[in-house]
């Protein structure tokens, strides 16, 4: 049962209820067994629920009001890749001036947008005191991807080819040891201490010649703000590596 008392989905199942009514179909149907190797079939149906449609839809509309949302929060919150934006941004981005933009259009008919996307950047660079900023990365994890990239690119330059592993916290976003896996690095886990932060200790124990960075969720995922930053910053610079910080938000 929910602490509300009301039941789990699972505990609501009635056999022979279904949940979903579907058009027939206007396509052949496909033999799975031709698709997929015989080793990811399911020998037998998977054990969901089984509810009614009513039940299925009062479910998810429950859970819905158990998460933070545009229309039941007073400030925007998200993901590092999906924010609930107010929704006269919303509105905004549906102008036909950005959303018609197509790829390969001429610069010369796109010179509003490309106005706005310089004064942002050009903010941002005074906000953060950074010599450049970039737009280019299209979601939270791209971006992560891209400052690896840079990274990588900078140890490479100065012809530092030990540089093969990145330290991630065990509080960090979900998405930091793929990234940087995918980046073709080697991840290093550092723990938490008592508090949820990183362990100073334990992050002094992990790095070494090879670190190329340390990366960074701030707030980590328990929601914490990291309150030895410039601690961590020397303990990383001291061996040469770099740091690179994502804010989950």
């Amino acid at each position: 049962m929910h602490k509300d008392n009301q039941p789990l989905i699972f505990e609501m199942t009635k056999e022979g209820r279904i949940g979903y009514s579907l058009p027939d179909l206007d396509v052949p149907e496909i033999d799975l067994d031709e698709l997929f190797p015989e080793e990811l079939v399911r020998d037998e149906a998977a054990d969901l629920p089984e509810v009614s449609e009513l039940d299925i839809m009062r479910h998810y509309t429950a859970l819905s009001k158990r998460n933070h949302g545009v229309d039941s929060g007073f400030y925007p919150l998200g993901s590092c890749t999906m924010k609930y934006n107010p929704k006269i941004n919303e509105s905004v981005a549906r102008f036909p001036g950005f959303a018609n933009i197509h790829p390969l259009q001429e610069e010369s008919t796109v010179q509003g947008a490309l106005e706005l996307l310089f004064d942002l950047q050009e903010h941002l660079k005074e906000i953060t005191g950074m010599d450049e900023v970039t737009l280019q990365p299209a979601a939270g994890a791209h971006g992560e991807w891209t400052g690896l990239m840079m990274i990588r690119a900078y140890h490479e330059s100065r012809g530092d080819m030990k540089r093969t592993k990145v330290i991630v916290p065990d509080s960090a976003h979900g998405t930091n040891p793929a990234s940087a896996t995918v980046a073709g690095f080697e991840t290093v886990t550092v723990k938490s201490n008592e508090h949820g932060l990183v362990d100073l200790e334990d992050l002094k124990r992990v790095v070494g010649e090879d670190t190329a960075a340390l990366m960074l969720t701030n707030p980590n995922t328990l929601g914490l703000f990291e309150e030895q930053i410039l601690e961590m910053a020397a303990i990383i610079h001291e061996v040469g590596g770099n740091c690179i910080m994502t804010a989950l938000t």
